[in-house]
């Protein structure tokens, strides 16, 4: 996986399928990053994203309650039309914002 940290920006950069296999370690090293860079916002970069099952859900959603404690916000963006029924379904927009050009 790939992360970018600027200023108090937390740029997730999602693999193609994000599921059991991978959840744990994007949850681990993105927890560590907003804690020692002091972050408020995640941003969830979907671009090569084609495939998520419930631990993605997961990931986005302990994101979210960690950030929000801090005042902060979680973002999608370059969500395909899957990823956005996905996200749909699943409730997740609710509590996160979709756009379509990098923020």
């Amino acid at each position: 996986m790939k992360y970018q940290v600027q200023e108090n920006y937390l740029t997730i950069f999602l693999p193609s399928e994000l599921d059991h296999h991978n959840a744990e370690e994007i949850r681990k090293e993105s927890d560590r990053l907003i804690e020692h860079n002091h972050i408020r916002y995640v941003i969830f970069d979907f671009r090569y994203t084609n495939f998520m099952d419930s631990s993605g859900i997961g990931v986005i959603m302990g994101r979210y309650k960690r950030v929000y404690l801090l005042g902060g916000e979680v973002f999608a963006v370059h969500t395909n039309e899957r990823m956005k029924r996905i996200l749909s379904m699943s409730g997740v927009t609710k509590i996160m914002q979709i756009y379509e050009e990098d923020l």
